[in-house]
């Protein structure tokens, strides 16, 4: 897959099949946007997601969707919205970069697609234009779950209240955190359960902070452990938003290692204690809640 930052990039002489949209989830509804792309994509024509960067803290970082996305189109354009392509017309949208630039063969977009100054151009423009610009246009139902219309926004809601689980269900892969392992100030490993630190990636959702059952990549397999995402008030004063990972009887060495946690479900909301001997008693009572959850005793190495 090739990535590109804007249209102009773009320089390949097939035809091409092109969706656009956000993309910044890549949620089971993009996923349907994408498959039917996917049907028109071949040696002889390029397929193309185009992504419009809003500017705003997304479901996936850059990377996260690129990664996600390897191996399935043949481009990623992901198109900063500047105030240029904002403001331009609808109808020169379509002349000039679906038409002269992309030249698409078949454009796959949502029903509530709009684009161009003003929002003026939508499915119906799009229509209009079919048989002068010589492409397909196929125009897909939104995906629901149990009623309701599978966005962004109702997984950001659903973040935000901690249902890790039903986010995951609305964006067909579980919800992650992402990096490099950093050294911290070792206090879990002096109170019996070593952790993990990553920094929260930059743009990205933050789900309720809080502690999670979660699985963590590491070492080739996901073994299953807790995590708390938040600020630790207990222990510093600094802020900084961090995913802290205690993964069951894990005893290798792990800084500096790049690792990915999948959160699983909703313990409790993070909380400032009294002491750190507190803090520690209910530290102990999330690992046997963990430990609960995965069904794993102490002393056990159940990982895949």
């Amino acid at each position: 897959m090739q990535y590109l930052n804007k249209f102009e990039a773009y320089k390949d002489v097939r035809s091409s099949a092109v969706t656009l949209g956000k993309f910044d989830g890549l949620h089971l509804g993009h996923q349907k946007l994408i498959e039917k792309m996917g049907e028109y994509q071949s040696k002889e024509v390029a397929g193309i997601v185009c992504a419009f960067d809003m500017g705003k803290a997304s479901l996936l970082t850059d990377a996260q969707r690129r990664k996600r996305l390897e191996g399935k189109v043949d481009y990623l354009i992901a198109c900063e919205f500047t105030k240029e392509i904002r403001e331009m017309e609808a109808e020169r949208f379509i002349e000039e970069i679906l038409i002269k630039r992309l030249k698409a063969a078949h454009i796959v977009v949502g029903c509530d697609f709009c684009f161009g100054h003003g929002k003026r151009g939508n499915v119906e423009l799009l229509k209009r234009y079919e048989s002068e610009g010589g492409y397909r246009l196929d125009v897909i139902e939104k995906e629901q779950y149990q009623g309701r219309v599978i966005s962004s926004t109702y997984i950001r809601e659903e973040l935000a209240k901690g249902n890790v689980g039903l986010a995951g269900e609305l964006l067909g892969y579980p919800y992650m955190a992402e990096g490099v392992v950093e050294h911290g100030r070792r206090l879990g490993r002096r109170l019996g359960f070593p952790t993990m630190n990553l920094l929260w990636e930059e743009n990205k959702i933050v789900p309720r902070f809080g502690v999670y059952a979660c699985e963590t990549l590491i070492d080739g397999a996901w073994r299953p452990g807790i995590c708390n995402v938040g600020i630790k008030p207990t222990v510093t004063e600094e802020k900084k938003l961090l995913t802290e990972t205690h993964v069951f009887d894990y005893e290798g060495d792990f800084y500096g290692k790049e690792i990915s946690v999948r959160f699983c479900e909703f313990e409790r909301p993070e909380m400032k204690f009294s002491s750190v001997e507190e803090l520690k008693a209910q530290v102990e009572r999330d690992i046997l809640y963990g430990r609960n959850y995965f069904g794993v005793k102490k002393g056990t190495k159940r990982w895949r």
